[in-house]
């Protein structure tokens, strides 16, 4: 019988043992041992057969939209109808009161249709056009609406950041959505992202930082980096952090300088000297000697002179209006001399060359070889 409480101290003592054994080995385990999906694996779709008896209770969403795209959304809406009822689920568009209804019908089967329909009709409401925002309805996509209007304060630097997210001419923007693989729409105070689900988490981080003042260029390169080490099977299981740049916060604001410099003055052992009193002013003046009529008289004589001064200064003032202008002195322009040196020679010489050069009329030395051309043949004539 004394055996038996030794046995069952020992019974616990080795569970011990063993539970610890097992953490070891599985502590021991290498990751490639572990269950990893297998490339191109696709959940399979849910179907009718997975729930045949349909949904309890009918369930509805509604969304407003703003006035600027109630005439885009009366265009489409045909096709968003055309959508939905694939999954059985009635879309109603009021243009009175500006908002989009989604609701179950009996026939439908799938659960979840009613949230996507709802996800397709907020991105419709945030300017998404109507190609990409039906893409929502398939399975392996989803959507993320981010709030970004409330994170800055000021207008101004609010517009700057949202700017830098479009980049110039959009660039940042696509280079986004390449990366990600995410259809991006900045819109007003929200961002609208439609993706695949760990492109969406990388979207979110990078609009975030943006908005609290982080460039997204440094997203990005972080991005494009991580998506080379991806492709690498032996760097999957390990850590990425020393291939990831770190970048430090510069403040580089300059620091605003005072107004008023308080410039400090050389220092001196003695104390500064007393400042006059009022009545150390009067008897110094004399005045404190005066009497109270004659101190209202000078009082009155200063008011006085102050107000000629004035009464002076306003009719200067005045008076200027009435002094003519200094007239620029006028300057005397030279007429062209008519009269020119005529040189009578040489249009004596031009009117002789003229005569003698008639129109059509040989010059004078081809007129002489002529005629003593002529005289010869008349004497072998004879």
């Amino acid at each position: 019988m004394a055996d038996l409480p030794e046995a069952a101290e020992a019974g616990p003592k080795q569970k011990e043992k063993q539970k610890n054994k097992n953490r070891k080995k599985a502590a021991t385990v290498d990751e490639s041992e572990l269950l990893t999906v297998p490339d191109g694996w696709k959940e399979p779709a849910f179907t009718r057969e997975d729930n045949p008896k349909g949904l309890l209770e009918e369930s509805s969403f509604a969304t407003l939209f703003p006035k600027y795209r109630e005439a885009y959304l009366k265009e489409c809406w045909p096709l968003v109808q055309k959508a939905l009822s694939e999954h059985y689920v009635n879309a109603t568009l009021d243009l009175i009161e500006g908002s989009m209804t989604v609701t179950t019908t009996k026939k439908t089967f799938d659960p979840y249709a009613i949230i996507r329909a709802r996800d397709l009709i907020k991105l419709l409401a945030r300017s998404v056009p109507f190609e990409q925002a039906v893409r929502i309805l398939q399975d392996d996509v989803a959507c993320d609406i981010i709030k970004i209007g409330s994170l800055v304060r000021k207008r101004d630097t609010f517009i700057k950041r949202r700017g830098r997210l479009l980049g110039p001419k959009g660039s940042t923007l696509k280079a986004l959505e390449l990366l990600t693989n995410c259809y991006i729409m900045v819109q007003g105070n929200t961002v609208s992202a439609l993706g695949p689900f760990s492109g969406l988490k990388e979207v979110r981080k990078v609009v975030l930082d943006t908005m609290k003042n982080i460039h997204p260029i440094y997203n990005i390169k972080t991005l494009m980096i991580k998506r080379e080490l991806s492709k690498d099977p032996e760097l999957r299981s390990q850590s990425w952090e020393r291939f990831l740049p770190k970048f430090k916060r510069k403040n580089l604001k300059k620091r605003k300088e005072p107004k008023k410099k308080n410039t400090k003055k050389e220092y001196t052992p003695f104390p500064p000297p007393q400042p006059e009193s009022q009545i150390d002013k009067e008897l110094a003046s004399g005045e404190y000697f005066l009497k109270e009529r004659q101190k209202k008289r000078k009082q009155v004589e200063e008011i006085k002179a102050k107000q000629a001064d004035a009464i002076k200064k306003r009719q200067e003032e005045r008076n200027k209006a009435f002094i003519p202008p200094k007239e620029k002195p006028v300057v005397k322009t030279k007429k062209a001399s008519t009269e020119k040196k005529i040189d009578i020679e040489a249009i004596k010489e031009k009117v002789k060359n003229a005569k003698k050069k008639k129109l059509g009329a040989l010059p004078v030395e081809e007129v002489k070889l002529k005629m003593a051309a002529d005289e010869k043949k008349k004497k072998k004539k004879k």
